[in-house]
């Protein structure tokens, strides 16, 4: 099935365009692309090689170091209307040379219109588009797999099936995709883990210990986190996001009950919820109700160091936040719940929610 794209900016080939390639923002190095007819003579009224040479004596695809308005360039000619510029990539530096190009006559164009416009594949495109926001390496290769045809071969055997009858093998993996759809939404957005329980059961330090560095604070007195403290890190590859929330009591003053309101907020709208209670304390009617409220959460039994508090409890992980035990142990947990089925090398992931409309479509 053939995906074209709709460029939201008919660009218009006729003009010298110029395009930032490498992102905004500072970094060693910027690159600019300068294309269309006339790419070539318009760099040249601003630059002048260390050897003194036009740019149009020298041979395709040779490096030419010199200067462009006084700011130290290196050049490459890609064709007759190509040019490659790379500069410092202070964002000082690269304003000033579009804005010297824009003068010459060139037009600015976004590097997601220039893509849009180069590729006639959407979900090649939408791939790109999202690989720029890929928070880990594990999801930028699914989202490569995507751009190199992954999902599109998928769904052209999808559609083949159905045309020739093939009712069972179009669902079988239609019923893929769409079972692969919530991991698609999260390749460039991050799940969102919520630590919550009882003021003083260590949430604030088992959310550092999974982080590996001190971001919520830690102090014996209950109540300590009043507001919701966030962090992104990556568990087995996947971008996580851990959030860190006051203790949940039912007496507490203003302050403190606005960060329980917000926690409750926040498990409302999590992926996923991880309950913390106190080993070393009794368990309590408190704990119960928390787990009825809560009833799809992870249970963690915190301070293993100590000696358990008698009677039963529910079953969940030990853990010692300070002294390290169990949070491997935890942190597997996590990435299982979240991504219970890691596809292969290669599979079909649709990524985009009109991606999984389009399969929806198909099975009907």
């Amino acid at each position: 099935m053939r995906h074209v794209w709709q460029s939201k900016m008919a660009i218009d080939r006729a003009v010298i365009r110029v395009i930032q390639l490498t992102p905004p923002g500072r970094g060693a190095v910027a690159t600019l692309r300068v294309e269309g007819p006339g790419a070539v003579e318009a760099v040249q009224t601003r630059f002048h090689a260390r050897d003194g040479k036009p740019l149009t004596t020298h041979s395709a695809d040779r490096l030419v170091v010199g200067r462009f308005d006084g700011e130290e360039v290196v050049l490459r000619c890609r064709g007759e209307d190509t040019v490659e510029l790379h500069c410092h990539g202070g964002t000082a530096a690269v304003s000033m040379i579009e804005e010297s190009l824009v003068s010459a006559g060139c037009r600015r164009v976004a590097w997601r219109d220039w893509i849009a416009d180069s590729l006639e594949d959407r979900i090649a495109a939408d791939a790109l588009f999202a690989l720029a926001d890929a928070r880990t390496e594990r999801t930028a290769a699914i989202l490569l797999d995507q751009h190199q045809g992954a999902l599109g071969r998928e769904m052209e055997e999808i559609r083949r099936a159905i045309n020739y009858g093939d009712a069972s093998a179009a669902r079988q993996w239609i019923d893929a995709l769409l079972g692969r759809a919530e991991l698609g939404r999260h390749l460039v957005r991050p799940w969102s883990v919520v630590l919550a329980g009882r003021p003083n059961v260590g949430k604030s330090s088992t959310i550092n210990a999974l982080a590996g560095y001190a971001r919520a604070i830690v102090h014996y007195a209950p109540g300590t986190t009043r507001d919701a403290v966030t962090l992104t890190t990556a568990i087995d590859g996947w971008p996580v996001e851990l959030c860190d929330t006051a203790g949940l009591r039912e007496e507490s003053d203003g302050v403190e009950q606005a960060g329980i309101e917000l926690a409750k907020q926040r498990l409302s709208h999590a992926d996923l919820a991880v309950l913390i209670f106190d080993r070393s304390e009794p368990w309590s009617d408190d704990d119960q109700a928390l787990v009825k409220k809560w009833p799809g959460a992870v249970l963690v039994h915190n301070k293993c160091d100590l000696p358990a508090a008698p009677g039963d409890r529910p079953a969940g992980l030990s853990i010692s936040a300070l002294a390290g035990g169990g949070i491997a142990a935890l942190l597997e947990t996590i990435s299982r719940h979240l991504v219970p089925d890691p596809p292969p090398l290669g599979a079909a992931v649709p990524f985009t929610v009109e991606q999984v409309e389009t399969v929806r479509r198909l099975s009907e």
